[in-house]
């Protein structure tokens, strides 16, 4: 299977809402939003495109066969030749009754295939056709239960202090873009980018360079109005040291960055 766009780099907000969903796939975008700290909007927002970037490829339904109708799972493990695996698979989730289709980089036992079937000999239809396909089973076995767990590196069990950055790509020549979020009682918030400047909120060093609101990506310009909850692409040239206080006119005053 091939998957055309694998440079989509993930922020800490795409991690979070994806382990949100990961959790639970019937996770409201609201629900999802009070815990990111964004709008509604911005979640479905990055949402759509984590589905358009093909990261998220699909919201399966966790379903208890057995419950809804005393229905056997079977799990086939499978040998296929590697250059076949693909379309094997393919012709594979097409037979009445597979529910799954997993391939594996290596081993003998590099397909495995999930069905579902009222009685003992759905199940056997099931592997004389996947015989009949050229697919060696090199074992099978009934499934009792199959538990889920969302991926841990994306779990925000340590919350970052509000205010502190999504992400960060540091440049040569101690420059730094961060992407970071409008804290509601923030300095900037409310003003324009021109009157920012003159207040001497914004300084040389401090350029904003793309602004996220809810599901529109703005190009800033003078007249530009920072609002409260907007996520603002930052190119800071203060260095990364403790000392970086670039980013304080988007944070509150008590979560400032030093």
């Amino acid at each position: 299977m091939t998957h055309p766009n694998t440079d989509h780099r993930l922020d800490d907000i795409d991690r979070r809402i994806l382990y949100a969903l990961m959790q639970d796939a019937r996770n409201t975008a609201a629900s999802i939003a009070e815990e990111v700290n964004v709008s509604g909007a911005t979640v479905r927002n990055r949402i759509r495109k984590l589905e358009a970037n093909d990261v998220i490829r699909g919201y399966p339904v966790h379903l208890d066969f057995e419950r809804a109708g005393g229905n056997l799972t079977n799990l086939y493990l499978c040998n296929v030749p590697v250059p076949e695996r693909e379309a094997l698979a393919h012709k594979a989730r097409a037979i009445p009754g597979v529910i799954n289709v997993r391939t594996l980089m290596t081993g003998r036992e590099n397909l495995h295939v999930l069905a579902v079937g009222e009685t003992t000999k759905d199940l056997q239809r099931v592997a004389r056709n996947l015989s009949q396909l050229g697919i060696e089973i090199e074992d099978e076995d009934l499934v009792e239960d199959e538990f889920f767990s969302p991926y841990t590196p994306f779990n925000p069990d340590v919350e970052q202090p509000t205010g502190q950055p999504n992400d960060f790509i540091s440049l040569t020549g101690e420059a730094n873009i961060v992407e970071i979020p409008v804290q509601p009682d923030a300095p900037i918030a409310g003003l324009s980018i021109e009157d920012a400047v003159a207040q001497g909120i914004l300084d040389d060093d401090t350029l904003i360079i793309g602004i996220e609101r809810d599901d529109q990506e703005l190009t800033p310009h003078g007249d530009t109005v920072v609002e409260p909850d907007d996520i603002v692409t930052v190119l800071s040239r203060h260095g990364s040291g403790d000392d970086d206080d670039g980013l304080d006119p988007f944070c509150t005053p008590e979560t400032s960055i030093r």
